[in-house]
């Protein structure tokens, strides 16, 4: 089981809830909307480091997911709260190696990780570029060791 292993570095990404539509017929979240939280932690994060929608499309930038594994560790119901918060592995010139904790805010247990690698991108010729340094730094300052349930 993951635990934190550093918790005053992870930043706060996405607080949600489960509502009704979220649940499958066997009465938990779907697995699609595990996705979807993530994917708003993801930009959350994006926004964070300094690449907020305006600044990726002002710049003509992107991020791609080239990587993305998920591990379901809990059942989350129509009710429950969710909190998603956010580390980072490493820092490249051209990407970022991060995950998302997601946890039932009420029992804290952890629900989901996943661990994805983000490319940034020259939107215009759709190939990989440098992060901005100032991105990458605010990357950094996220990097934390902590135990996923997979090796990366």
């Amino acid at each position: 089981m993951s635990e934190r292993a550093n918790p005053m570095k992870l930043l706060d990404t996405y607080r949600g809830t489960v509502y009704p539509w979220h649940c499958d017929h066997m009465n938990h979240m779907n697995v699609m909307w595990y996705v979807g939280k993530f994917d708003e932690a993801t930009w959350n994060l994006f926004s964070h480091l300094g690449m907020s929608a305006a600044f990726l499309r002002e710049h003509h930038r992107g991020m791609v997911a080239v990587d993305q594994r998920i591990s379901y560790q809990r059942e989350l119901h129509a009710g429950d709260t969710v909190a998603v918060c956010t580390g980072v592995f490493a820092v490249s010139d051209k990407k970022i190696v991060f995950f998302h904790e997601m946890r039932n805010a009420d029992t804290d247990a952890v629900s989901a990780i996943t661990l994805l690698t983000g490319v940034h991108l020259d939107t215009r010729t759709r190939k990989s570029c440098h992060l901005p340094g100032s991105v990458a730094d605010r990357a950094r300052e996220l990097v934390v060791t902590y135990e996923l349930p997979w090796k990366p």
